[in-house]
């Protein structure tokens, strides 16, 4: 069962970069004069990066992993390195990180745990992981592919509780959702959103997010894309090329749920949840109802990243490595940024006033406000 889930998740990688290979050619770039002020503050290489990774950003810090191993911590306000671990190992999944323990896990199924830039322990699991571990409350929570939900000590790395449930016999290889809402791990089942007790893993709670549909197991994928969004008691997510929709993490509940096929995470802010589709059709649906609020064709084929909500603005990276600024309200772009020419990949994310992003290149780069 267990080779059996590996193979299937590596099927469905495979179906993502087929499709990427068959893409049709990026709608040209319109000119843009800024309307508003923006610059890179400071870059860095970290080297290559072939999995989705998306930084981890707490108290000031930035931390970040290439393919080959190298975990490291960046001043978000200077681009200062902090500390360098090598893990000496390829790494398929990271980077979790609480502001004290920092977690990664490898291609041979190892997650490896860092205090303060330290390795501290190693442990082994049975499945591959794709979707960076969650590391809260002196524990570490790692999401396999096969969905099985593994929580360990901190500390010592002793393993807690595993949460193993019936499973599909085909699941995604993508990250998807774990994270925390007070004293409950969040944590994707397939299309649904699970509440689980973070001491004994049991299961409290499950709010569905789509509804599979299709023919055959591959068009009934409807995985929960991660990272999710979290406002207040709602959280927001996609389910892959199904349905985007929020959940009430209070009461456990499903809040709204709207058809919209995609692949990458969503962004949000108290009053509208921003996604792009397939096609890189970028819009915005009012958070409190699903309401489509604007729709953007500027952007078609791409190659969007996930988006971050900043302020007035969203912001998503594309495959030629442009930092795209859009407002909020409206959709029209407001200030464009270029990287290094690789796709930008995983989910930029914001420490204070800085936003960072990463580069399949293994380019780190922060943008600021002028």
């Amino acid at each position: 069962m267990k080779r059996r889930a590996g193979l299937a998740a590596l099927l469905a990688l495979s179906l993502l970069v087929g499709c990427a290979a068959d893409a049709p050619p990026p709608k040209p770039l319109e000119p843009l004069a800024p309307k508003i002020a923006g610059r890179m503050v400071w870059q860095a290489g970290i080297g290559r990066v072939d999995f989705p990774l998306t930084p981890a950003v707490r108290d000031g810090l930035v931390v970040v992993a290439s393919s080959w191993g190298d975990v490291q911590a960046f001043k978000a306000e200077t681009g200062e390195l902090w500390w360098r671990w090598p893990v000496g190992a390829q790494i398929s999944a990271g980077v979790g990180h609480d502001g004290r323990f920092t977690a990664v896990v490898t291609r041979d199924n190892e997650v490896v745990t860092l205090d303060r830039g330290r390795e501290v322990w190693r442990a082994r699991l049975p499945a591959s992981v794709v979707t960076p571990p969650l590391v809260a409350g002196e524990r570490v929570f790692v999401l396999a592919v096969d969905r099985a939900v593994h929580a360990f000590d901190a500390v010592d790395g002793r393993r807690l509780w595993v949460l193993q449930r019936p499973n599909d016999p085909l699941t995604l290889a993508q990250p998807s959702v774990i994270g925390s809402f007070r004293n409950t791990l969040l944590v994707a089942q397939g299309p649904r959103l699970a509440g689980v007790d973070p001491l004994r893993g049991t299961v409290q709670w499950e709010a569905a997010l789509a509804t599979p549909r299709g023919s055959n197991e591959v068009e009934r994928l409807a995985d929960l894309v991660g990272p999710m969004v979290r406002v207040g008691d709602r959280v927001c997510m996609r389910a892959f090329q199904n349905a985007i929709g929020c959940a009430d993490a209070a009461r456990g509940a499903t809040l709204w749920s709207r058809s919209n096929g995609g692949i990458t995470a969503l962004a949000g802010d108290a009053e509208r949840v921003f996604g792009a589709d397939a096609s890189d059709r970028v819009s915005a649906w009012r958070a409190t109802t699903g309401d489509l609020l604007w729709s953007s064709e500027r952007f078609l084929n791409r190659g969007l990243s996930g988006g971050v909500a900043v302020g007035p603005v969203v912001v998503f990276g594309d495959r030629e490595g442009f930092v795209h600024f859009l407002s909020a309200e409206s959709g029209e772009p407001q200030l464009r940024l270029p990287t290094d020419g690789q796709p930008v990949i995983g989910t930029p994310v914001v420490s204070g006033q800085t936003l960072i992003v990463t580069t399949a290149a293994g380019g780190l780069f922060a943008f600021r406000p002028n």
